[in-house]
């Protein structure tokens, strides 16, 4: 089993930047991507950006290209989402997610493991 535990949400201005990290604890050896996930009031959980850890190809949702960037350190199996020029409809629960089949990454369905997430809002 793994273990994710998210860090970094909070309230920000619109135009700011706010940086998420995630921690996987437990078999670890097992993962091959990390990624985010978001949910807002009233709608379906959504991809956000992955990464695999062989190769490191990222993948990111159209809504956040250019403004999201998603790194890793795979020594110390952290996944971290920098997020800047946020918008209010960037408010949502930020979950962590993980998976041991580096296969379509950006389904919310093909991912193992789920932190608790982390409430961002951006205010306007």
């Amino acid at each position: 089993q793994v273990q994710l535990v998210e860090s970094g949400g909070g309230l920000v201005q619109a135009g700011g930047s706010l940086r998420l990290a995630c921690a996987a604890s437990g078999r670890t050896s097992s993962i091959n991507a990390m990624g985010w996930f978001r949910q807002a009031p009233g709608k379906e959980r959504e991809f956000v950006a992955t990464k695999r850890r062989s190769g490191g190809t990222t993948y990111y949702a159209d809504s956040v290209k250019g403004r999201f960037t998603i790194s890793t350190d795979n020594a110390e199996n952290t996944v971290a989402l920098q997020m800047s020029s946020l918008k209010p409809e960037d408010t949502a629960v930020y979950y962590c997610a993980a998976k041991r089949i580096s296969t379509y990454l950006t389904s919310i369905h093909a991912y193992d493991y789920w932190g608790r997430g982390t409430q961002v809002t951006v205010s306007s």
